[in-house]
Order: structure tokens, then sequence, then C-alpha cells
């Protein structure tokens, strides 16, 4: 299938989908439940209109982006360490896999104690959940090198900065890059569950504001500009991807033309 037939059966079922929905809300299902596009497209068009819309956003993007860097960057050294220190690593593992688990809801109300409600809060509270699947993507990635490659490369006298610049890295940068893009919408969760909890500015405040008062269009308005926030993040992680990895891509695209 063309990349124009898919794109244009994409717009034909979210066309349907809005349809419906329009048809359904206040025949079979209560306009309070589930609001109709038409409010919520007037209600979305109010707050771009009055700028809320973007003073919000912006709060939002600045959490997620900065707690996404923060945790990307600190996941990638622990996933590349650990890696290497098999040792420590066997040491470590089980406490790792046991913070894992944790549901991370359960640990915003200690954020919220230890580093307040301010922005430094939502962002490390993103950060630690990007750090946890970055991590773990890296550290997978780096464990499955080809041992083989090492061992020759040892016998020729390469260094370990050798080593990681000419195998690992290479080897590992499609994990680290899985990881990456797994953590785009749980750092866009974190920065929206921080801001549910302990905010009055970012769309997760605005989610929670609108839900309070029963304004179900201003929910789904809320929801929808979530959406395109995570569908523009999501995106620019795909570009930097295609751009690191540019073979990547080709192999994609022979996989999808059989």
């Amino acid at each position: 299938m063309s990349a124009f037939a898919t794109w244009a059966w994409r717009v034909v079922l979210v066309i349907a989908f809005l349809v419906l929905w329009e048809v359904a809300s206040g025949r079979l299902v209560p306009p309070l439940f589930v609001s109709s596009p038409s409010v919520v497209a007037g209600k979305l068009w109010g707050l771009a209109a009055s700028g809320k819309l973007a003073y919000h956003a912006s709060y939002t993007a600045m959490h997620a982006l900065a707690g996404f860097a923060l945790g990307a960057a600190a996941g990638m050294a622990a996933g590349l360490a650990l890696g290497r220190w098999h040792r420590l690593a066997e040491v470590l593992d089980p406490f790792l896999m046991g913070f894992y688990s944790v549901p991370k809801i359960a640990l915003a109300p200690l954020f919220i104690l230890w580093f307040g409600v301010g922005t430094q809060m939502k962002v490390l509270f993103v950060a630690m959940i990007v750090f946890l699947l970055v991590f773990l993507n890296t550290y997978t990635g780096v464990r499955n090198v080809s041992r083989e490659q090492l061992a020759i490369l040892r016998l020729m006298r390469a260094t370990e900065a050798q080593l990681m610049r000419k195998v690992v890295l290479p080897s590992a940068v499609a994990w680290v890059f899985t990881g990456l893009r797994l953590s785009v919408p749980y750092a866009l969760i974190g920065a929206i569950m921080g801001e549910m909890l302990a905010s009055n500015r970012g769309l997760g405040y605005l989610l929670a504001d609108a839900s309070a008062q029963f304004d179900t269009g201003g929910a789904f308005a809320a929801l929808a500009a979530i959406i395109v926030l995570a569908i523009l993040l999501n995106a620019l992680v795909r570009l930097a991807e295609r751009k690191a990895l540019p073979w990547r891509e080709a192999e994609t695209a022979r996989e999808f033309s059989f």
C-alpha cells in the first residue's frame, strides 16, 4: 500500500469516528459523559484564541522535554556503564528490577514531599520514568553486542575506549532509540501526572480543572491538545532516529515493499 493510500485511509477513519461521535452525542450517550466534536472544537478554539492553550502547552512541553533529556542522558550513561561492568550489574540487578516494578504514580507524593510543587518536581519525576526505560534498553543493547567482535578487537590490542566507539555504541544505538521512542509517551504521562497532582499550569492542570467542573468538552479539548503534543514529540524522536540510523529506515522501507 502506498503512503498516499495509507494516509487516505487514516483520514477516512478519523472522519468516520468524528461523525459517529457527533451523531451519538445526545442521542445514544448523554453529552455530560462524551460531549461532542463540535463542542470540543469550540473549546479548543476558545483556548487557542485566548492564548491559554499555548501558555499551558508550553509548560507541559517544557516539563516533558527537560525531564526526557535528563532521564535519557542518565539512562544511556548508566546502561553503558553497567552493560560493560558485568559484576556491578549482577549486584544491582534485583534492586533495579524492583524499582522498575513499582507503580510510578505511587512515587509522585514522595516527589512532591522532596521537591515541592514547582517545575523541579515535575522535571525530576519525568526524568525518573524515562531513566528506567532508556537504561533497560541501553543495557540490553550493550549486553547483546557480539562477543566475537569484542574478542577479535581485544586480540588486536584495542583499548576499552576503542571498543566502546567502534563496536559497543554502533551495536547498541538501535536499542537506545527504541528506548527513547518508548519513553516519549511516558515522559508526557509523567508531566501530565505531575501537573494534575500539584500545579496551576500545564495541560494536566487544564484537564484536572475541567474534570472538576464537570466540563466534559473542556476535558476532551485538553486531551486533544495532549495527543497533538505527544505526536509532535514522537515525530522529533523519529526524525533524530532517521538522521542517526539512515540504514534502518532503508531496511524498513524494503520490508514493507514486499
